[in-house]
Order: structure tokens, then sequence, then C-alpha cells
């Protein structure tokens, strides 16, 4: 075996297997860097990962090695390295143009580096909903608060949103870009159910650059009534009252005209008891009998005289008209005349 053939057999051996299918991950405010694991041939020892970077403004790379990202990727046994910014120190800037590459290490062997290619996270990050979410009911409108998907400490990055909002089984429309986290859709029916969701862009104003988010959950809500359909209601309520105590009336003066006789037999007076009788219960030793004897004792009455004139052709007559003449006389003689 020649001394080329030999120094390539001990190259073989020596290396590993380069660390397979690396890629960064850009979701809102995550960077992270992950790949997948290396299986040695032979070897005692873990396998360890070795990351590195460097600015597009730099030729050099750089360990991953608390400085100055505040992260520590060498020689780590995870497959995945995590840049994310969890305060202003750690994690690349933003708005750097930033390249990875990693390889992973069994001893003295160690594998080719995997370049992953450069990344510039405004421009690449996939941005979510909006988060935090909440829809309140106003009068025939709905007021939308909410968070921004990640937070931002750059000047000439700002987020807008749109609303994408619809009636119930209705027509979408879309209303935006609005600047604020306090959103007021107004001229909305008044007691209608809206539904909506929210899209936050990134946009990047020194290169112009925008990034579309994902839409929100659907979140539905029932607008409030407002002035004038509560005035509409009001109007509606009293002109129903009105009729209702019109119609009570028209049907209460039926029932009297059509039962008069028997109304006015329920509301007349009940027949009292005389006043002698109400004296004597209230006292018994009162003499009733007498009292009731004197009080019934008859009047004289004033009684009238009939005279018959007899004709001299109707003389056959005459008994008859004579006895009918006592009769009268006798029944309006005084009763007290009779008694004596």
């Amino acid at each position: 075996m020649t001394t080329t053939e030999n120094w390539l057999f001990y190259d073989s051996l020596s290396q590993l297997p380069a660390p397979q299918n690396p890629k960064i991950r850009l979701y809102n405010a995550e960077q992270v860097l992950s790949w997948e694991p290396v299986s040695p041939s032979n070897g005692s020892g873990p396998v360890v990962y070795q990351v590195q970077f460097k600015y597009t403004t730099s030729t050099k790379w750089s360990n991953v090695n608390n400085d100055p990202e505040g992260v520590n990727c060498m020689k780590i046994t995870a497959t995945e390295c995590n840049f994310t910014k969890t305060n202003i120190s750690k994690g690349f800037p933003l708005h750097f143009n930033v390249s990875l590459r990693v390889r992973a290490e069994l001893e003295e062997r160690v594998s080719p580096w995997v370049t992953v290619p450069w990344f510039q996270h405004y421009r690449n990050v996939t941005i979510g909903p909006p988060e935090n979410i909440w829809v309140t009911p106003g009068e025939g409108s709905l007021i939308v608060r909410l968070s921004p998907p990640f937070d931002i400490h750059d000047s000439m990055v700002v987020f807008q949103y749109y609303v994408h909002y619809w009636e119930k089984a209705g027509i979408q429309q879309v209303k935006g870009p609005f600047m604020t986290n306090s959103i007021v859709l107004n001229a909305l029916k008044p007691l209608r159910v809206y539904c909506l969701r929210v899209q936050a862009w990134l946009l990047w104003t020194k290169p112009n650059i925008s990034r579309p988010g994902h839409l929100s959950n659907i979140s539905c809500s029932k607008t409030m009534e407002d002035a004038s359909t509560k005035l509409q209601q009001v109007i509606l309520i009293a002109m129903g009252t009105f009729l209702l105590l019109l119609a009570m009336a028209g049907a209460c003066l039926f029932m009297v005209l059509k039962y008069r006789g028997l109304v006015k037999y329920w509301f007349q007076s009940p027949p009292s008891i005389p006043v002698q009788i109400e004296e004597y219960l209230k006292d018994p030793a009162q003499p009733i009998l007498e009292v009731l004897d004197k009080d019934s004792s008859p009047k004289e009455e004033a009684c009238d005289s009939v005279s018959v004139v007899l004709f001299p052709e109707k003389e056959e007559e005459g008994v008859l008209q004579s006895t009918l003449k006592e009769s009268i006389d006798l029944v309006h003689e005084p009763a007290g005349r009779g008694l004596s």
C-alpha cells in the first residue's frame, strides 16, 4: 500500500459523519439551530457538537461560547443551539446577517463542518398571530385589544394589524392597517353576531421590508344596541302598552254593555235591616213589640164619596147602581170607624 493510500485510509477512519439537515428556526423571537444526531461506527465516548458563527461583514468564524451572544454551544451533546433573545444581551441582533456552521466531535475524531445559509431575522422570520386577543362588544361596534406576537426593541421596526371580520354567514371584510393595540370596528349593525380574525404584519421601515403573519383564531361576539335602537324599542314598548290598554278598555266596555243587568245586580246595595230591629239588636231591653204595634197602627185615611146619577130610561139598573155605591162607600170608610 502506498503512502497516499495509507493517508487516505487513516483519514477516513479519523473522520466522523457530518451532522445532517441543519436548519435554523425563526419563529417570532425564536432563533434555534438544530440538526440530526451523528451515529459513529465505533468509539467509546459520546458524540459532542460545536457551533460557530460569523456576520457577513466579517470573514472570521467565531465559537459560540457565551461571548458576545450569551449562548454556549461548545462541546454540547444536544442536537440544537438556542439563540433566542430572552434579553437585549442574548442572541444575535435581529437586523444582522448571520451565518452558522456545526460539526461533530468524538475523542480525537471530528466531522466536516456543515454550514447553514446566512439569515436575517427580520427578513426571514415567520410571524405568528397576535396574542391575548380580547373582544369587547360596544354600541354598534366591537373593541379589539391584543398584544404583539413578540416584543421589538428597534425603532425602525413596527407591527401593523389588519382585522378580517364578517357578520355571521356574511361576506368577509378587512380593515387596517392599525398601528395601536386597541382597535375599534365602527358602523356595525346593532344586536348582530360578528366574527373576526386578526393578522399582524412586521414592517421594517429602513429597507422597506414587510412580513405577513399568521391569522389568529376566530372570535365571535354580539354587538350591543345603539342609541337609535334603544329609542325604537322605547317607542315600540310605549305603543304596545297603549294599544294593550286600549284593547282592555274596549273589552271591558263591551262586557258592561252586554251584561249590564248582571253588573247592576252585582253592584246594588244589599237589603238593610229595619231601624227598629237594628236598635233592638243593639239594646235588647227595648220594648220592640210595642214600638212595632205603635208604628203599625192604622191611620185614618181620607175617603172620597162617589155618587151615581140615575136616568129614567135606566130605572131597571137602579138597584144595581145603588148597591155598587154602597159597596164603594164601605170600602173607603175609615178603618178606625170599623173597629169601634
